[in-house]
C-alpha cells in the first residue's frame, strides 16, 4: 500500500505549530519513538531501497515493511516517487525484535526521534526531531489531493516538498546512516 506523505525540511517548529492552531488543527500529542531496523545478512532489502522497521510509538508498537518507490538519488538531492508501507501492530517490542533476529535477519541500527502530532480533517502533521538533524514537518494523508490542500493551509511552497526517508535527510547532512549502529539523543555510535 502506498504511503502518501511529504516532508518540509528545516522548519521553525513554533511558527508551524502557531499556524496549525490558526487553521483549526488539534494537537494530538508529543511522542518519543524508538525503532530497530532490520535486513537480511546480505542486505538484499537495502539494495532494493527497502527495510523492516520495528517501532515503539509509546502508545503502540508497529512492525513495517517499507520500500522507496521510484528512487532517483541516495543522497537526498531528489525526491522519490513515493513509499510503499505494509504495517501491522505487535504487542512487545523486545520479543518481536528477538523473533526477527531468530528468523535470520540482522539489525542495521537502532534510532530515536521525537514527534509532535497535529491533526486536521484526517491529515496528520508531524513535527519530527531526530538526533543531529534540524526539525522537519511531515504531512501524511489518504490522498495526494489532501496533501496539496494541507500544503496550501500552511502557506508552504509546494516546490519545497520532499518525498523521501529520514535516512535521505541524514545524507543531505553528510551522515551515512549505514555507518552507525545507534542514532540516539544521548549519542550516535559508529560501527
Amino acid at each position: 500500500m502506498e504511503e502518501i506523505e511529504v516532508k518540509f525540511l528545516n522548519i521553525n517548529p513554533a511558527a508551524i505549530q502557531k499556524k496549525l492552531q490558526e487553521i483549526g488543527a488539534q494537537k494530538s500529542g508529543e511522542y518519543f519513538y524508538r525503532r530497530r531496523v532490520f535486513d537480511y545478512p546480505d542486505l538484499r532489502l537495502d539494495k532494493q531501497g527497502a527495510w523492516l522497521r520495528l517501532r515503539d510509538e509509546g502508545d503502540r508498537i508497529t512492525l513495517s515493511f517499507k520500500q522507496r518507490l521510484g528512487i532517483k538519488s541516495h543522497d537526498g538531492s531528489e525526491s522519490d516517487d513515493g513509499m510503499e508501507e505494509v504495517e501491522i501492530i505487535v504487542d512487545d517490542f523486545d520479543k518481536t525484535a528477538a523473533l526477527i533476529l531468530r528468523l535470520g535477519f540482522v539489525e542495521k541500527h537502532y534510532a530515536e526521534n521525537k514527534r509532535i502530532r497535529w491533526i486536521k480533517d484526517e491529515v496528520e502533521f508531524d513535527i519530527d526531531t531526530f538526533p543531529e538533524l534540524e526539525p522537519y514537518l511531515e504531512i501524511e494523508a489518504r490522498s495526494w489531493e489532501k496533501i496539496d490542500m494541507a500544503i496550501s493551509w500552511l502557506d508552504l511552497n509546494p516546490e519545497d516538498k520532499k518525498i523521501f526517508s529520514a535516512n535521505q535527510i541524514y545524507a543531505l547532512k553528510g551522515i551515512n546512516v549505514a555507518d552507525y549502529s545507534r542514532l540516539a539523543f544521548d549519542g550516535m555510535i559508529k560501527r
